[in-house]
């Protein structure tokens, strides 16, 4: 009987596929796809097919019907219901901080606090001085996020220049900036309220708050409570993408067994299972009943973010960049760069976060309120503040709260958080790359000796 063998992939496959796998396994790699994207954005908005990329998202959908009919654009999706999702992420990295993390006691919580409140507050003022008295007022809040994405892939690529407890205090410091700027949405960027339906979404909190009180895993039910609550917060005029986070905040933080009582458990199940003959149909019930337990281990939050992260890391925030940083600058001048709303975004993300985290943080440490992160030196922590002034995906979102009926408005505050954001991602990384290296830091087994998380 003759053999034939199976012919073997083709190597051009693996050629292919290789360099694409390591791109993701790369830490910065949700960073420079973003990065990538706002470039994309940028090129097609000024090219010949410029036309194509407004008709695409400014394309009209519908959803429903009758009385219920709603229309929105592509854009409108990808900004009020896709990045909801981003913001459902954004609620559980908060919880899974303040429950386990750096920010879960106040002596850790402190200094990144401190940093980020200068981090908001002198952007903040920038903006609103260079502003002041103009219609551009209102769009203060601009300057005030740091991109996280970004932030943590430009420390990555400085891998043993920058210390651990620096790459920490950076991600606590974005987190409360995270914080900040949701509750300015939630305060500042809504629509008029409407008590009724309000009462309504603070019922539906109550509610999910209820599933977190008795350990609700089922992800359908946050599904259909959240989408409820976006529909609910939509008309009673706070910001709709804050369900998201609302939601985000009431996934359960803890297993709902103590992980030794399972295994423990699950030891004496399978030494009983193994003295049993081999039997295939039953083996695969066997095995369903040992993965349930284990589940019982892994808080659903967890579970939930290992879910999302890769969705939103790769898909939806590059799809909000591609829709958001198309800025044609057909007739624009350099001298339009120094108008009152671009330089109050630039001269705030750039001048403004950096003095802000890094005065503040000065301050908090020479008063003796904390010590310095990572042990670094006083060049390491300006580089630092430095990179904290990329904001990107938080200020693009809030320009466009703050501008969506204005688009002249809008694309001089998207050109500011573009110019603004490049210019930190630059000098920061320039700082830190030729600055001094970090000290040796005592630090626990547990973590890695050196390099960004």
């Amino acid at each position: 009987m003759e053999t034939r063998t199976v012919p073997p992939v083709p190597r051009i496959f693996e050629v292919a596929v290789a360099p694409v796998q390591a791109f993701f396994r790369l830490e910065a790699s949700s960073g420079i796809l973003l990065a990538l994207c706002a470039v994309a954005a940028m090129i097609w908005a000024n090219s010949p097919w410029a036309d194509s990329y407004v008709s695409l998202f400014e394309a009209r959908l519908a959803l429903g019907q009758g009385d219920t009919l709603l229309h929105f654009t592509f854009r409108e999706l990808i900004n009020d219901g896709l990045m909801t999702i981003f913001f459902f992420l954004v609620g559980m990295e908060i919880k899974r901080e303040l429950a386990a993390g750096e920010l879960r006691t106040l002596s850790k919580a402190m200094l990144p606090l401190i940093a980020a409140l200068g981090g908001m507050l002198v952007p903040a003022a920038v903006y609103a001085a260079l502003n002041a008295g103009t219609p551009a007022l209102k769009g203060w809040a601009i300057p005030m996020a740091t991109d996280i994405a970004f932030a943590i892939g430009c420390l990555t690529l400085l891998k043993g220049r920058v210390s651990h407890g620096l790459v920490v205090f950076l991600t606590a410091l974005a987190i409360f900036d995270d914080i900040g700027g949701i509750l300015v949405i939630a305060m500042f960027y809504g629509t008029g309220l409407h008590v009724e339906w309000l009462l309504g979404a603070a019922a539906l909190t109550g509610a999910l708050w209820v599933c977190n009180i008795y350990y609700v895993r089922n992800g359908v039910v946050y599904v259909v409570l959240g989408a409820a609550l976006w529909y609910a917060m939509h008309h009673g005029g706070v910001h709709a993408t804050i369900a998201g986070v609302v939601v985000g905040m009431m996934i359960p933080a803890k297993p709902t067994r103590r992980g030794r009582d399972v295994l423990e458990e699950l030891h004496g199940y399978i030494g009983q299972i193994l003295k049993e003959p081999e039997d295939e149909s039953v083996r695969s019930g066997q095995l369903l009943h040992i993965e349930e337990q284990l589940e019982d281990i892994e808080p659903p939050l967890n579970r939930f973010v290992h879910l999302w992260h890769g969705w939103v890391a790769y898909g939806i925030v590059p799809l909000f960049a591609l829709a958001n940083s198309g800025i044609s600058v057909s007739g624009m001048r350099l001298s339009d760069l120094l108008e009152p709303l671009p330089l109050g975004v630039m001269l705030g993300l750039f001048v403004g976060k950096q003095v802000g985290i890094f005065l503040f943080t000065w301050v908090a440490v020479k008063a003796g309120l904390a010590q310095m992160p990572g042990r670094a030196t006083v060049l390491q922590l300006h580089g630092v503040s430095v990179v904290a002034g990329i904001g990107f995906t938080v200020a693009l979102f809030v320009a466009g709260l703050a501008f969506s009926n204005e688009p002249n408005l809008l694309a001089e505050a998207k050109l500011g958080i573009l110019l603004g954001s490049l210019l930190a991602a630059v000098v920061g990384y320039l700082l830190l790359r030729f600055g001094p290296t970090p000290r040796p830091q005592a630090r626990p087994d547990s973590e890695p000796a050196t390099g960004a998380a």
